[in-house]
């Protein structure tokens, strides 16, 4: 039996961790760097990435802020396991125009035109080097997570790190959510499709 033990979810309005309100973005800041401050960050490298990767480093950093048993693993016991639907169009957009208007390609942006190098941010980050997958799909698909989840814990991994998080224009959706073993914080809430669907409606 596995747990979903803490969840967050993001959009470009509100922040919420456990079904209730962290932050709210009143439009005094941008956004990501209102969340920035909240969090109280103090890693410089986070400006420079793309808006998935910042809205992945976040929601990390809530994850942890809810569940402190996350960072008492070795590096190699946690999977990182994500995915989208609209995979990196929006840098894969600026891109292109950085391209066209200037004659010679971005190398900042081309970094980010595949999607899973939000997972190597996270990994950077975080130092933790276990399994690690990014897919693409059409709609968010919990029986995917649980499936993959039940596979690698406890074979492979003690938790798993995972999120659905898709960017269109500055259209955020993001849910995040840790899978352990036990149910470490009283959630109390089975690691079942159902459930991860329920947590994508609310």
């Amino acid at each position: 039996m596995k747990f979903i033990t803490t969840y967050c979810q993001i959009n470009e309005d509100r922040l919420e961790a456990n079904g209730k309100l962290v932050l709210k973005n009143n439009g005094a800041t941008a956004w990501t760097r209102a969340l920035y401050d909240h969090f109280e960050l103090e890693y410089p490298k986070f400006h420079k990435m793309d808006l998935m990767s910042k809205i992945a480093t976040i929601g990390v950093e809530l994850l942890k802020s809810q569940n402190e048993k996350i960072e008492q693993y070795e590096d190699d016991e946690i999977a990182l396991i994500f995915a989208n639907k609209n995979s990196s169009a929006k840098t894969d957009l600026k891109f292109q125009k950085s391209y066209q208007e200037k004659k010679s390609p971005s190398p900042s942006l081309f970094v980010y035109t595949l999607p899973n190098i939000l997972i190597g941010e996270i990994a950077i980050k975080n130092k933790w080097y276990g399994e690690n997958i990014f897919v693409v799909g059409e709609q968010f698909d919990a029986t995917f997570y649980e499936n993959y989840c039940n596979i690698l814990i406890p074979n492979k991994a003690q938790a798993c790190v995972c999120g659905w998080i898709n960017v269109v224009d500055n259209k955020i959706d993001a849910l995040l959510f840790t899978v352990e073993k036990e149910d470490v914080t009283g959630l109390n809430l089975r690691l079942t499709s159902n459930n991860l669907l329920n947590l994508r409606k609310a």
